[in-house]
């Protein structure tokens, strides 16, 4: 008796990851073996750089924040203890924000905290 296989799912589970593959360089987008390893290992990065970003975005932050209380006279160290010692609860994307797009809003901190 011949062997059964269902080609209809293992075509359907190689098209979908093919279709992922789309736009990429030489073999890694036709290949089977080489696409997977290609998706797979791009599944990875992404897991790892979700993370990765937010460590980034919070030393954007913090520089900007940093750049908008040394006109004031004042390091970034000093503002953000000072800002927890008054018991503002307002996080460094905020602040960041505020410095950058609110110059006003932000030097009444500045001034509240001072």
């Amino acid at each position: 008796m011949p062997r059964s296989v269902n080609h209809v799912a293992s075509r359907r589970r190689r098209k979908k990851i093919l279709k992922r593959t789309r736009g990429y360089f030489g073999s890694r987008k036709n290949v089977w073996t080489v696409a997977k390893n290609t998706y797979e290992k791009g599944l990875g990065y992404a897991y790892r750089d979700r993370r990765a970003k937010k460590r980034s975005f919070r030393g954007i932050w913090i520089a900007r924040i940093n750049a908008g209380v040394r006109p004031f006279g004042m390091s970034y160290s000093e503002f953000i203890g000072k800002v927890a010692k008054k018991g503002i609860d307002l996080n460094r994307k905020v602040l960041a924000d505020l410095a950058m797009n609110h110059p006003k809003a932000f030097e009444a901190i500045v001034n509240k905290v001072k």
